[in-house]
C-alpha cells in the first residue's frame, strides 16, 4: 500500500498525474484554488494505492512524493 503527497504550492494543475495513475485515484480539486490560481491534484482513494510512483516520476513539477508501506 501506498500513500500520495502532492504539495499544492508547487503543483500547477497540468493532470499529468491523473493520466498516468494506473488505478485512477487522482483528480484535480476543482473546489480548491492555490495562490498560484491553479487547481491542484487530489488523492481521492488512498486505500487504493499500490504506491507505483508513476504519478510523481511524471509530474514536471515535482510536486508529489510517494511513500510505500514496509513489511518487516
Amino acid at each position: 500500500m501506498g500513500k500520495v503527497v502532492i504539495d499544492e504550492s508547487f503543483c500547477k494543475g497540468c493532470g499529468i498525474c491523473v493520466s498516468v495513475c494506473p488505478q485512477s485515484i487522482l483528480k484535480l480539486d476543482t473546489e480548491t484554488i492555490t495562490p498560484k490560481g491553479y487547481n491542484p491534484a487530489m488523492c481521492i482513494n488512498e486505500q487504493a494505492c499500490t504506491g507505483c510512483a508513476s504519478c510523481a516520476l511524471m509530474c514536471p513539477d515535482v510536486a508529489i512524493r510517494v511513500y510505500r508501506e514496509v513489511r518487516a
